[in-house]
């Protein structure tokens, strides 16, 4: 059961994305190789869901994040649970590589930020 629910908190978080995309109908991001240097990196610890659950205020990422066209983030999940961080979700022991297409602006859920949100804007 966790795991279909999982998976649909992951869809869901698609949906969301394509309904915040940007206008001019290029895509805002594009998968990139782990092997790809990244312009910006973030490291969720082991242990951080735990800290978390027992009311820690976890501060990984900034709450607003600007990039520009072309720039790649790398987040990389050593925890046991998965995370949003935006409009992304990194699964436990997962590593989420995006290099930045098109400029747009998205605010997401992030469960390692104690605002609980992060807001990404990406610039020509």
């Amino acid at each position: 059961m966790r795991h279909t629910i999982r998976w649909l908190v992951v869809v869901m978080a698609c949906a969301a994305f394509t309904a915040c995309s940007s206008g001019d109908g290029g895509a805002l991001i594009e998968a990139e190789a782990e092997a790809t240097a990244a312009d910006y990196q973030y490291l969720i610890p082991a242990g951080t869901a735990d800290r978390i659950a027992d009311g820690e205020l976890v501060e990984i990422l900034p709450a607003e994040l600007a990039v520009n066209v072309g720039e790649v983030i790398r987040i990389v999940n050593e925890d046991d649970e998965g995370h949003f961080v935006g409009i992304f979700f990194v699964g436990a022991g997962e590593t989420v590589t995006q290099r930045f297409a098109s400029p747009g602006e998205f605010v997401g859920q992030c469960t390692v930020h104690p605002s609980g949100q992060l807001s990404l804007k990406v610039y020509e």
